[in-house]
């Protein structure tokens, strides 16, 4: 067996086991005179409520030393963290309890779905359920202006502001002492397209009952259509259908000549029974190790409503069947998601354990975007199984809180650990990690060191990048402040807060928050943010009780 191929072999056991380490419940930390911090789990509100989880999505093996980040302090166990002369005299700490660690490490994502599904929700009268609300979705979903890397790695961007109180009454209260914190991330734009590798895609498509429904079949036929056209004459395509069974429609095939036939085949799709997404799968990487090409881009692209309900149901299962294809040939799955009733925990699962990542599309323009524009940063990788650490200095940070990222914690021991699981990353993407941060009175000097860590994707070298934040980057005001961009991720992360039920110190409520993406979508010029201020109407409504009365323009994501 390749290199590769034991790489993969040690990460199965990681795969089955993060969603439950991802989502480790808080752990009450009570240390007699001592101040309570937090670490990087989600649950901790602004009345300083410690949650220490830095979550698991550990794997078997120990290779690669799983050491911190640079400069990161570790604290003394069984302590508070806080400063000398922060506890009182003679103050013992709480028996076999480990303290704060300073250290919050999770694996990149660079999912849009979530975001998109709530909007086409939301465009449909009805507010997402809480658990399809991953903020980290929505935040990147916008552009940043990121500064861009030279090679193929990636640049980091450590920036901030004060939070200060919103103005509307609902919200925006006790958040006097917190700043928000930006960890940004950005590979190299894509390069023209004559100059990306060929590409070997297989795609199975959903054609169960369910897919009948308008914006399902029919979008999914559209996309394809424009892709057949958008695809160069040296790259390949298959295509796997399925409902209670799956079927080859075409085996791997070369786009040049034979473009009209792709689109015949694609046009011959019709709703069949029940939905059998694990046949479909393990077809689909049959087919995919079938017209493997070396030195190409070989993908699985799954267009699902993700509503499985014949075969195995859960995406252990199903990723199970066909890991060795995985681990051998380096296969990753693209999910886009269809359909206003919409499996997005599901196909997020498949996609996450796939080493790939997921998108939705609502309507034709949205396929464009898609399957034209943002084509190469779908395809390419240009980087497996990134991490991000950062690392908050002690001495000036009293409390920190990342918002988001629940499903893609790693444990921070495991960061140099590259037989963990990590994130896969291509051209053009950006990736937005937002903490609240609480920091110390009269704090200055260092607040972050971010650092991210990935492995290059021919030749399995590990590579990092660091990036550092001082008091003097987060001191000016966030709301009204000159970082229109920073303003919009706040929006966006504070918008998913709300609609999940959280409690993020210093959070607007629905109607505030709805009138500065308004502002913002002016100032930037930016039709998706002029869409994300629709949506927060929409929400504000339906949370009084009124209705949504704009149509549904499903549509997510920019990739910067």
């Amino acid at each position: 067996m390749n290199q590769a191929g034991r790489r993969h072999e040690k990460r199965a056991g990681d795969r089955a086991g993060y969603r439950a380490g991802g989502r480790a419940g808080a752990v009450a930390l009570l240390l007699a005179g001592a101040m309570a911090l937090t670490a990087c789990g989600a649950g901790s509100g602004s009345d300083g409520t410690p949650d220490l989880s830095s979550g698991s999505r550990k794997g078997q093996s120990s290779t690669g030393g799983g050491q911190p980040a640079p400069d990161a302090v570790a604290p003394e166990t069984g302590r508070s963290a806080a400063p000398e002369g922060d506890a009182e005299s003679g103050a013992s700490a709480a028996p076999d309890v480990k303290a704060p660690d300073y250290l919050s490490t999770f694996a990149l994502d660079v999912d849009t779905a979530s975001y998109g599904y709530a909007r086409r929700t939301l465009g449909d009268g009805r507010l997402p359920a809480a658990e399809d609300v991953r903020p980290e979705e929505f935040v990147n979903s916008f552009r940043q202006g990121y500064e861009r890397p030279e090679g193929n790695g990636f640049s980091v961007n450590v920036d901030g502001a004060r939070i200060g109180s919103g103005t509307d009454g609902d919200g925006g209260t006790g958040a006097s002492d917190w700043s928000l914190l930006r960890v940004g991330l950005a590979t190299r734009t894509a390069p023209p397209a004559s100059e990306r590798p060929p590409a070997a895609l297989t795609f199975v498509v959903d054609i169960s009952g369910s897919m009948s429904e308008t914006g399902r079949l029919d979008l999914v036929r559209k996309s394809l259509t424009i892709l057949t056209d958008e695809l160069r004459d040296d790259d390949s395509l298959s295509l796997v259908t399925f409902s209670n069974e799956a079927e080859t429609r075409l085996p791997m095939t070369r786009v040049k000549g034979n473009r009209n036939r792709i689109k015949d085949v694609v046009a011959e799709m019709e709703p069949a029974q029940s939905t059998n997404v694990e046949a479909g799968i393990t077809r689909g990487y049959e087919e995919s190790v079938e017209g493997h090409r070396e030195g190409a881009t070989n993908r699985v692209v799954l267009l699902s409503d993700a509503l499985a309900n014949t075969g195995d149901t859960e995406a252990e299962g199903i990723l199970r069947k066909i890991d060795s294809a995985r681990r051998e040939y380096g296969i990753t799955l693209f999910g886009v998601g269809v359909g206003s009733d919409y499996g997005d925990a599901f196909m997020e699962q498949l996609t996450n354990k796939g080493d790939g990542n997921t998108t939705y599309v609502g309507d034709e323009t949205q396929a464009r975007k898609v399957f034209v524009d943002q084509l190469p940063a779908h395809l390419e990788i240009r980087a497996r199984d990134a991490k991000a650490q950062v690392a908050f200095d002690r001495k000036n940070v009293q409390q920190f809180r990342l918002i988001g990222y629940e499903n893609r914690k790693v444990a921070d021991e495991d960061f140099r650990n590259d037989g963990v699981d990590g994130g896969e990353v291509g051209p053009g993407h950006t990736v937005t990690a937002l903490y609240a941060v609480r920091l110390r009175e009269g704090a200055s000097g260092t607040v972050a060191k971010a650092t991210v860590r990935w492995l290059d994707p021919k030749t399995r070298k590990a590579e990092e990048e660091t990036g550092t934040v001082t008091t003097g980057s987060v001191d000016g005001t966030l709301w009204g402040g000159e970082n229109d961009r920073l303003q919009v991720a706040a929006v966006a992360a504070y918008f998913a807060d709300r609609l999940r039920g959280g409690d993020l110190p210093g959070a607007p409520g629905l109607g505030e928050l709805a009138s500065r993406a308004s502002g913002l979508a002016e100032s930037t010029e930016d039709s998706a943010v002029e869409k994300l201020a629709t949506a927060i109407g929409q929400a504000d409504r339906l949370q009084r009780g009124a209705g949504a009365d704009d149509e549904p323009e499903a549509s997510e994501g920019e990739i910067g």
